[in-house]
């Protein structure tokens, strides 16, 4: 059976009690349908990266904007939940591995339909 490390906890406690604040408690109206993909911590816990994707791909620098307006109040509040000696700052970054994969989906897509073509 695999141990999970201490930063991983860290990490999956940060990632459930963020998407939670941003989806209950943040009224900022450029924060619309966001998810977190992903956080990764740094090795003192001193800052965590929060990758999110955004439900409108036109709005995502302003997604952005709001989130990180947002950051000291989830910071807060995180700090208030976990228990950590330091609350880490919190950094939000999008995630484009989705943008990418629907990229990928179609090049093949494309690639399959010109092969089917041509035999």
């Amino acid at each position: 059976m695999k141990r999970f490390s201490r930063t991983d906890r860290v990490r999956d406690e940060i990632k459930r009690i963020v998407g939670i604040l941003v989806e209950q408690e943040v009224n900022d109206p450029r924060v619309g349908f966001v998810t977190i993909t992903a956080v990764e911590v740094s090795r003192d816990f001193a800052v965590a990266t929060i990758y999110v994707t955004v439900g409108e791909a036109e709005n995502v620098e302003e997604t952005l904007a709001g989130l990180r307006a947002a950051s000291g109040f989830l910071r807060k509040r995180l700090g208030e939940t976990v228990r950590l000696r330091n609350t880490p700052e919190l950094r939000f970054v999008y995630d484009q591995s989705i943008d990418r994969g629907f990229r990928m989906d179609a090049l093949l897509k494309r690639l399959a339909d010109e092969r089917d073509v041509a035999n």
